[in-house]
């Protein structure tokens, strides 16, 4: 009698992935996922010791994923606004992993090539040393708060989409002005939060940079 597969981590990570571009991480479970690849949960176990220890290594594979895409060029800005860019890519193909990322955070090899990098564009920035670790961390709070919030976006069905367009319309469009007369103001310019993500990415990382750069003595 032949025994049980026994499943690498690689395997196991693949499949998890797989798993949660259809699902969140509410709804993921260790047991779904060991019923997916054929085995019980406690042979998962022997590779991670929870699930969101099994949930940040899934992140760190997208981590890894942007970093192979990633070649540092150019000054500091140049630099992390191009990483920035390869994250986005790369959580943009797997966008319900991109709230795991923001959520629980990855301690891997590729959660620390990204802080590597930013670190050492950073350090060629011309601020003080002491003054790196806290823009750093302003960094990659807006990073990860910008892709979570535009992958989360992207799951939304053609038909959930239209419904919240026709919600936006009457909110913004039949708003009352005695109420509300900055909104009324502006309604036919106001544009919904799924509009120009891009450019609105590329904005608000430039800006931030842009606030950091006039810290530099």
């Amino acid at each position: 009698m032949t025994g049980r597969r026994r499943w690498s981590t690689e395997e196991i990570l693949e499949t998890a992935a797989k798993l949660l571009r259809t699902s969140d991480a509410e709804s993921f479970s260790v047991r779904k996922l060991a019923a997916a690849l054929g085995t019980d949960s406690s042979s998962l176990y022997r590779h991670f010791r929870n699930k969101t220890e099994l949930l940040r290594a899934v992140a760190d594979r997208i981590l890894l994923t942007a970093m192979d895409g990633y070649r540092p060029e150019g000054d500091w800005k140049e630099r992390v606004t191009a990483l920035a860019l390869c994250l986005r890519e790369a959580f943009g193909e797997q966008p319900q992993l991109a709230a795991i990322w923001g959520r629980y955070g990855s301690g891997g090899t590729g959660s620390r090539l990204v802080m590597e990098e930013v670190l050492q564009a950073l350090r060629t920035s011309g601020l003080p040393d002491q003054e790196i670790p806290a823009r750093y961390h302003r960094i990659v709070i807006l990073l990860a708060a910008l892709i979570s919030s535009e992958a989360g976006i992207s799951t939304v069905t053609p038909k959930e989409y239209e419904q919240g367009m026709e919600q936006f319309r009457v909110a913004v469009l039949g708003a009352d002005p005695e109420r509300f007369p900055a909104l009324a103001h502006f309604a036919r310019d106001i544009r919904p939060l799924g509009a120009d993500r891009r450019a609105a990415f590329e904005e608000i990382l430039a800006a931030q940079l842009a606030h950091i750069e006039a810290q530099i003595p």
